[in-house]
């Protein structure tokens, strides 16, 4: 696992930022349900790519977030997803998943708050606006509610 601090130029990332949580990016809900998660939890997400690597989304989109490309190193790029969880009176872990079979999975978090990613192992990965984890996909992982901020908001995507 490597934990890289600042990881966007601060131009690139506030510009991603800036899109994700502006009046004109469409979030969708979805239940927290897939690989264990508990079913009474929901966020709001919207898929740039889906699990099997098909697009969904249009070229202006993608575009958005193409510094992240730029940044790491792949050949191909299985699921671009952002979620977004709303601020809850305390923080609660959901089930632990992993992402993909095989390849690596980023987290690139959009804001700063309370909220945090934990590892089966018991790492914890704190919610820092610019900071990028990567780790193997098969590491079994998740994420948490927030109560100090509106929202958590993180950008995943999986890669081999």
């Amino acid at each position: 696992m490597k934990i890289y601090k600042n990881f966007l130029n601060k131009k690139d990332f506030n510009n991603i930022k800036n899109f994700l949580t502006g009046p004109n990016f469409y979030w969708y809900y979805e239940n927290i349900t897939e690989s264990g998660y508990g079913s009474k939890y929901g966020q709001l997400c919207f898929n740039f790519i889906l699990k099997n690597g098909v697009v969904n989304t249009t070229p202006e989109y993608l575009k958005k977030v193409e510094p992240l490309f730029k940044k790491i190193k792949y050949n191909k790029i299985t699921r671009l997803k952002v979620n977004l969880l709303l601020r809850d009176s305390k923080i609660t872990e959901h089930s632990f998943h992993t992402d993909q079979i095989k390849g690596t999975t980023g987290i690139l978090y959009i804001n700063t708050c309370d909220g945090y990613t934990v590892f089966e192992n018991g790492k914890k990965v704190k919610s820092v606006e610019n900071t990028y984890v990567e780790f193997d996909s098969t590491l079994k992982h998740t994420g948490t509610t927030c109560t100090d901020s509106a929202r958590r908001i993180v950008l995943n995507i999986n890669y081999q």
